[in-house]
């Protein structure tokens, strides 16, 4: 039996802390009346106590505290909070809530396994764990953002499949044990879907080929911001999710390998009034989220409700968990889901200047983090290139990812606008002082179709996620090669795989920052289902039988990759101006048509080419390029332009030619000579470089 005392405690920080004398408890409820802690062996569902906090004693402003002694080294415990009704509050004591401070929760170690028993109430358990954790000098690896290639991919799905070959599927720890791998193929840091503790079980959909209940996957429903999910730990029957992903953060740093978190703070998983209690809705309802004056919850996230993330209140909570990401966990980088809605007051007015924004960016703990906007939500804001206190944040560009799908596609009129894209995007940032760096350049990520569904699927075919086909964008600007999904067609074969070349190569010759999905490398489908999101079987799952059956293409990509950080050129600190220094009269890039100096940007131009002067870099000296692109249906001749530097041309890059002639070492391809006309192929790319 545990002899429990308890005391007034103090009023911070949030959260349970460890002390001397005992577990400091500290909830922020500004309208509750009444708040009480509950108290929970690890094993055991009855409450071991409950304290009733004095509102006199317990209680400094809006926080309510108390300090207990006595206690195991590892239990659970909960809030209970009443308070008035009506003004959109929601108390409820019949709930005990989860600790919005809270780093673990409790009965969520196996995956898929509900343990919800009461349609609006939750059963899990915040729970409270003393493991000491040794970091062993851990470094992060700094990696300056120009030089950043980034690897998005989820926890689960990337190793789940029995071809994954790993120990632990699914895990922190199963992930770790393909670092090797993510070193081979060159990528600087890994992009992780939402690890933070959510439900799969609250899909509301089956699938109607099988009548299967569908699990919510990607996990873009958080009820935990702090927790990492129990549930992607090997040891979670433990409580050891927390110790697990240190050891992952360790072990990525120890391979030069930065971590990148998708934060969801636009909404929660409680949804819209049907959904689950977790926490906030019990704890202050109208202060967490945004209301419409008849109470209910507005809707800018998609996702049933909007977080009101500028309330001061709520703000300090957001950046108490970021420091919590960045300073115990160690994590690099944050990418912040549906940014957008960040710029919202509480009534979903956008702000020029919003101060959660605001607070991020100037943060000190976080000054060397990355930061990256999703500059949308899902209720048309969109803000590529104009996202606030835009010199600390860098963007996802959906532009870059739509003008390049739709030149290679071979829509008119995209020649301008690429060239605009693989020089950085200049036009969406230069005028507000921003940089190459702040363009998170993409063609395919976790929403919507992947590298080998973009070439092999004109409509999106989600009719396995149960709703009608109606999910997922309508427009892709995608292209099947001439046949709709699988096909034996060799011609069309040939074609998807020179076009799916096409894109990662023109992804790893932009200026910014490159980002590709996982499996993109070895052409991985998910049948062209364009939001996956509810998929949890082989649809998502990464096939590590592909590497083997498309290893041409994997080595195509490896090679891009290790191209890419071979040359400064591709790594630009600075935008291109078409000129050189004050004095210089050599520029640092030149545009061309099929003929040298005469480019062809009207509305019917499906051809481009460029030269870069190697010398011209603003940094490191580096060999002069020629690039030239066709997205023409017939072999143009461009007739090769002499190298800004007079060094002789020579062939490194031909997306038309077979493997491991499409992409060769720096002197290993053919000499091209200058003034001759080289046959670009129908959809394809060439480069040549010299000497460094």
């Amino acid at each position: 039996m545990v002899n429990l005392r308890w005391a007034r405690g103090r009023s911070l920080p949030l959260g349970a802390t460890a002390q001397v004398d005992g577990v400091n408890f500290v909830l922020l409820c500004r309208h509750g009346s009444a708040v009480s802690l509950v108290l929970y062996a690890l094993d055991k569902k009855e409450p071991l106590a409950e304290i009733e906090l004095h509102p006199r004693i317990n209680r400094t402003g809006d926080h309510w505290h108390v300090l207990v002694a006595g206690l195991p080294p590892a239990f659970c415990y909960g809030w209970r909070v009443d308070g008035p009704g009506g003004s959109g509050h929601r108390f409820d004591p019949a709930n005990v809530l989860l600790d919005p401070a809270c780093t673990g929760l409790a009965d969520g170690s196996v995956w898929g396994k509900s343990t919800e028993t009461d349609a609006h109430r939750t059963n899990r358990r915040s729970v409270f764990f003393r493991r000491p954790f040794n970091w062993q000098e851990d470094v992060p690896p700094l990696a300056p953002l120009e030089d950043s290639i980034i690897y998005e991919l989820h926890v689960r799905s990337f190793t789940c499949h029995p071809s994954s070959g790993v120990n632990h599927p699914g895990t922190f720890a199963g992930l770790a044990e393909k670092i090797p791998y993510l070193q081979e193929l060159g990528v600087t840091a890994v992009e992780l879907l939402p690890i933070h503790e959510f439900d799969e079980n609250d899909c509301p959909f089956t699938n109607p080929f099988t009548g299967e209940r569908l699990r919510n996957l990607w996990g873009y429903n958080s009820i935990a911001f702090a927790a990492p999910k129990a549930a992607y730990a090997a040891t979670a029957a433990d409580n050891g999710q927390v110790y697990e992903f240190r050891e992952l953060v360790r072990a990525f740093h120890a391979a030069g390998i930065e971590v990148i978190l998708d934060v969801v703070f636009n909404h929660t998983g409680e949804g819209d009034e049907r959904g689950r209690t977790y926490s906030f809705r019990g704890l202050d309802n109208e202060l967490y989220y945004m209301l419409g004056p008849d109470g209910k919850y507005l809707n800018f996230s998609g996702c049933g409700n909007t977080v009101n993330c500028n309330h001061p209140v709520v703000r300090q909570m957001l950046m108490t968990c970021l420091h919590y990401w960045v300073a115990d966990m160690h994590v690099d980088g944050l990418r912040f889901d549906l940014a957008s809605v960040m710029g919202r007051d509480y009534q979903g007015n956008v702000l020029v200047e919003p101060p959660v924004v605001e607070m991020i960016a100037e943060e000190g703990v976080l000054q060397d983090t990355k930061l990256i906007a999703e500059p949308w939500d899902a209720a048309g804001l969109y803000q590529v290139g104009r996202f606030p206190y835009g010199r600390r944040w860098s963007e996802w560009n959906g532009q870059y990812r739509d003008d390049v799908r739709r030149f290679w596609r071979g829509d008119p009129g995209m020649a301008a606008l690429l060239a605009s894209r693989i020089c950085g995007s200049a036009d969406l940032y230069e005028s507000t002082g921003r940089l190459p760096r702040h363009s998170i350049n993409f063609i395919t990520c976790h929403d919507g179709f992947t590298l080998h569904d973009l070439v092999a699927f004109n409509r999106k075919h989600n009719e396995a996620n149960g709703e009608g086909n109606r999910d997922g964008l309508g427009e892709n600007y995608s292209w099947n090669c001439g046949v709709e999904g699988p096909t034996e067609d060799p011609t069309v074969l040939g074609l998807r795989r020179r076009q799916a070349k096409n894109l990662m190569a023109t992804l790893m010759l932009s200026q910014g920052v490159p980002m590709l999905q996982a499996g993109d490398e070895f052409l991985r489908t998910q049948l062209g289902n364009n939001n996956a999101w509810c998929q949890d079987n082989e649809v998502s799952w990464v096939n590590w039988d592909l590497a083997a059956q498309n290893a041409d293409f994997l080595r195509f990509v490896r090679e891009m990759i290790a191209f890419r950080k071979r040359h400064y050129s591709l790594r630009r600190r600075d935008f291109f101006h078409g000129r050189g220094p004050v004095g210089n009269v050599r520029p640092d890039i030149t545009w061309h048509g099929t003929d040298p100096r005469n480019p062809d940007f009207s509305s019917q131009s499906r051809s481009l080419a460029f030269t870069t002067d190697g010398r011209m870099t603003g940094g490191e000296p580096d060999s002069d390029f020629y690039v030239a692109f066709n997205s023409w249906t017939e072999v143009l001749p461009f007739r090769i332009p002499i190298s800004p530097s007079r060094r002789p041309w020579r062939r490194v890059i031909d997306t038309a030619l077979a493997s491991p002639l499409d992409v060769v070492g720096q002197d290993q391809g053919p000499e091209v000579p200058a003034l001759t006309s080289y046959p670009v192929a129908p959809f394809s790319l060439v480069v040549l470089i010299t000497p460094k």
